[in-house]
């Protein structure tokens, strides 16, 4: 028989409870500094906001009629690996009007359907400030014969102002 006492369970509660605090707080504080970080539209990495291998690929959007957007190459880096790709945002003019009061929304009035942009790598239906409106999603675009960039209220988007189109004659 040994003599060796057992360990106490209220100890390995203690110590599961302390490591569980300190990973939720290393979470929370992760979450936090991500959130409290500027919501930016992605960088481009050269003046032309191009790579070589980007350089090579068609433009998806070249066969849209844009009003108030433009078609531009961003790189961002996954891994520690660029991607270019292809997206629409608004152009200089767009961009530079007053805005006060919405929020920008992605919107196919003949569907009724609602898109969305792409911030950095996250996904929003919604976004305030006109340059982060960056659109990726070029099956959403082609599938619809007109898109529109509102900006007002997405729950009643036929008094949003439109401030922007892509238009596909079909």
């Amino acid at each position: 028989m040994s003599t060796r006492p057992l360990p106490l369970p209220s100890r390995r509660l203690a110590t599961t409870a302390v490591v569980t605090a300190a990973a939720a707080a290393l979470t929370l504080g992760l979450a936090s500094a991500a959130q409290a970080a500027p919501q930016a539209a992605p960088q481009q990495t050269a003046a032309t906001g191009t790579t070589p291998a980007a350089a090579d690929a068609p433009n998806p959007f070249a066969w849209a009629e844009l009003d108030g957007l433009r078609a531009r190459q961003l790189t961002t880096w996954h891994a520690g690996q660029p991607l270019s790709h292809w997206v629409l945002t608004l152009d200089e003019e767009t961009v530079a009007r007053t805005y006060t009061g919405g929020a920008f929304f992605l919107y196919a009035p003949a569907t009724g359907e609602h898109g969305w942009f792409r911030n950095l790598d996250v996904v929003r239906s919604t976004v305030k400030d006109p340059r982060q409106v960056v659109i990726a999603d070029a099956q959403f675009i082609r599938s619809h014969p007109r898109v529109e960039v509102r900006y007002g209220d997405p729950a009643q988007p036929d008094l949003a102002r439109v401030v922007a189109t892509s238009t596909i004659w079909m």
